[in-house]
């Protein structure tokens, strides 16, 4: 492959084209002061050797050009390279802060709440005896579903201790007829023994 076909900036391509002719410049003056047939003369020499400086000033001038526009390449390539750097610094996180939130996600789906294994009526009961949910999503369904269980629960708990209460107040009653029967028999045997001499004098009487 040419070089020509390889160097594609403009400037470089200069540089080269300038060296490409300093090169021939110079095998050009080597030829003329080797030539033993002919003798050059001193300007014939000197012209050649003018043109060869000139040459040789314009490669060093494109030679700085070239070398400061190397070192503004390479401090752009690095600024460049530190944006790049920063970009996939944050792609990076945004990447594990999405696997995290993922996970989150994934693990609220599959958590057992409690709240799905209550008996809860079921949504075509619960719609048919409060139809303004009709048009509800499923959360404020669920929700509405829950608290109607909880107020249901409520109350039957409100029965329950009222019914304690009376249970209680049987109990209580129930000792107390029992101590008062139990005082009666006791009175009565009381009673019994001591009309005892009695119904002997009856008996003997009789």
């Amino acid at each position: 492959m040419e070089v020509d076909n390889i160097v594609t900036d403009p400037s470089l391509a200069r540089a080269l084209q300038i060296s490409q002719s300093s090169r021939g410049q110079a095998i050009a003056l080597l030829d003329l002061v080797s030539d033993s047939d002919t003798a050059p003369t001193p300007i014939q020499i000197s012209k050649k050797q003018k043109l060869l400086v000139a040459y040789l000033a314009k490669l060093r001038g494109l030679h700085r050009e070239a070398h400061v526009g190397s070192r503004e390449a390479k401090a752009q390539t690095a600024e460049m390279r530190q944006e790049v750097d920063k970009l996939h610094l944050q792609l990076q996180n945004l990447y594990y802060e999405q696997r995290h939130l993922q996970g989150e996600i994934t693990a609220c789906e599959t958590y057992d709440h409690k709240y799905m294994k209550l008996p809860l009526i079921s949504v075509e009961e619960f719609l048919a005896n409060h139809p303004e949910h009709a048009d509800s999503d499923e959360n404020t369904l669920m929700v509405a579903r829950i608290d109607h269980e909880h107020g249901g629960r409520t109350e039957l708990e409100e029965q329950r201790q009222t019914l304690l209460k009376k249970r209680a107040a049987l109990v209580d009653g129930n000792k107390k007829r029992k101590t008062d029967l139990a005082n009666l028999d006791k009175d009565l045997e009381k009673f019994i023994d001591a009309a005892k001499p009695i119904q002997k004098t009856f008996e003997k009487v009789i």
